[in-house]
This record gives C-alpha cells, structure tokens and sequence, in this order.
C-alpha cells in the first residue's frame, strides 16, 4: 500500500478505518507510532469503537496465597482462564497488596502501611492514586447514625439501588441505606421475610432491582436457601429456593457460620460464596435456575480459607 496514500488521508477518516479493527489487533499497534497509541484517548474514536464490549466477563478469584496472581473464570464459555494479569506498571511498594472490590473494569487495591487506595484499569495498564475524603467539601466528614453497621458489618459491601448504597444490619435483621447524594441514612420501610438466620444484599443497577439472599431456620441453624426481590410496592417477594441437595452442601460449607458468606451480581447472576470455600453458588435470573462453578484446578488442595470473589468485566475506557 503506497504510504503516500495514507499520508493524505484526513485525520478522522483514518480514526474511522481503525476503528473497524479487533480491538486487541489495535492495541497491538499501538506501539508502531505514537498517533496510533495517543488514539486510545481521543474521545472519538473511543465513540467509535466502544459501542460494544468484545471482551468475555469473568469472575476473579482472589486468595492470600495467589500473590498478585488471580484466576479468572470466564462466565461466557465456561472455562477457567490462566491468564496472569499484569501488575508489572503497578509501583513496587505495591508489590504486598489487597483486592478490596472490582467495578466495570476497575479494580481498587489497599496499600500496606498506607492510608490510601490504589484503583487502577489492568486493560488499559492506568492507574491512580486517591485519600478516601468527600470530594464535594474537598475534607474528610463523618456520618452518624448507623456508625456501628459499618463495624460490625465489615464483610458485606453496599448493594446500589436507586442512587443509594444498601445494607442489612445484624440481628433484629433490617435494611438501611446510605444516600449518595445528601450523605444521609435511612432506613428501608418494609417487613423482612420471617425466621432469618443471616442476609446479604446484591443488585442489578442495569434493571434497578435489588435481591436479597437468606437462610431460614430456628436457633442459629439455616435449613433452607431462598432468594426475593424488592417488589413495586416495597415489599420482598420471593422468588425461588435452593434445591434441597445443594442447600445441604452450601451449609456444610459455611460450617453454620454465616459470617463468611457474601453475595453479588454478575451479568445476570447472583452468586453467593464463603470465603472457606473455592467454589461459587450462582442463580442464573433469566433461566431461574442454580448451579455450582467448580473449583479452579490450578488452586492447590491445602488452600482452605481466604477465597474472595469478584465480578470482573474489563473495560478499555474505564477511567481511574
């Protein structure tokens, strides 16, 4: 192809033609000359080439033993991915560090010995560095009224619904929320679902619903799984119940003690673990069904506790 050609080409005619290219041929040629690589950031042909995500989504297993090395179970062909992310951009007092949450690409670490956060995008290898604080005020502030959720509740992270940050507090179980906007809490009007044993929280911010997952039982002792949803008029509704079979095998996992059990979302599922368990229960919404995601081969056998699971979808133009 004669260079001469190329040369003339109006800029945004060039973007255009790039733009057809698979996303990881691109990236490839990002390192032939320096528009190709500054094209990453132009917003338009981020327009262009954003429309759809050609990536799989996976769910990231992270244990104390993985040492920056973190299996992916991709959700899309259901199997177990070896890829070893790339933490070598990553500072190297970084190199000790914490997965705290993962959201639309982005990851959040904590840093030893640091009161500060690292959040970074491993797709597009950017990262940044943030103090937690209220940027509105520009200081730190201090919101009371359910202080002692945010303690004794530290294992459950807020499910998003409706602008607010939601969370279940310890026994007599209710829901409270945090609201994003006005840094006020509130509390969610409506009866909780009888004979509770424990409750987490998940969303879907897609759809605006919001699930909530308990055991139901008497003293202490969960014999049953079930799952409801926020209804219309503000009141849970059930949706479905764990199979006898697998509720048995959940609650030998947790060994009755349901402090270790933590729920999310994941593209149209709500999976539920135990952080002494390397195996993840997941109810697939749209087919109403359950299932087990097994054990990822590569973990050794003596790895018995630790396993913390995200939802990992990455994203080229996820900012940090």
């Amino acid at each position: 192809m004669d260079p001469g050609i190329w040369s003339m080409l109006p800029p945004e005619l060039l973007e255009h033609i790039l733009s057809f290219l698979p996303l990881k041929t691109f990236l490839n040629l990002r390192s032939t000359c320096k528009h190709f690589k500054s094209l990453v950031f132009s917003p338009s042909f981020i327009s262009k080439h954003s429309s759809g995500s050609p990536f799989s989504s996976f769910l990231l297993l992270s244990h104390p033993q993985c040492y920056g090395h973190f299996p992916l179970y991709d959700t899309i062909v259901g199997a177990w991915r070896k890829l070893a992310l790339p933490f070598s951009f990553l500072p190297p007092y970084a190199a000790q560090f914490t997965l705290l949450s993962s959201s639309k690409g982005l990851l959040c670490f904590s840093l030893p010995n640091s009161c500060s956060f690292l959040v970074c995008n491993l797709l597009a290898k950017s990262s940044s560095y943030a103090f937690v604080y209220d940027s509105k005020v520009h200081s730190w502030r201090r919101f009371d009224g359910f202080r002692p959720l945010l303690i004794d509740n530290f294992h459950q992270e807020g499910a998003s619904f409706n602008g607010s940050l939601y969370f279940t507090t310890p026994e007599p179980f209710s829901v409270v929320c945090f609201h994003l906007e006005s840094g006020e809490w509130g509390r969610l009007n409506t009866q909780m679902p009888g004979e509770l044993i424990f409750v987490r929280l998940a969303s879907d911010t897609d759809e605006g619903k919001l699930y909530l997952v308990g055991g139901i039982g008497r003293n202490g002792i969960s014999r049953s799984l079930r799952l409801w949803q926020l209804g219309n008029g503000g009141n849970w509704e059930e949706m479905e119940r764990l199979p006898e079979l697998m509720c048995r095998k959940f609650m030998s996992v947790c060994y009755h003690n349901y402090e270790h059990v933590y729920c999310f979302w994941h593209q149209g599922m709500i999976c539920v673990c135990c952080h002494t368990w390397p195996e993840i229960l997941y109810y697939k919404v749209s087919r109403r069904t359950w299932h087990w995601i097994p054990k990822c081969p590569s973990l050794p056998d003596k790895w018995s506790c630790g396993f913390r699971w995200f939802s990992f979808v990455p994203e080229l133009y996820a900012w940090a």
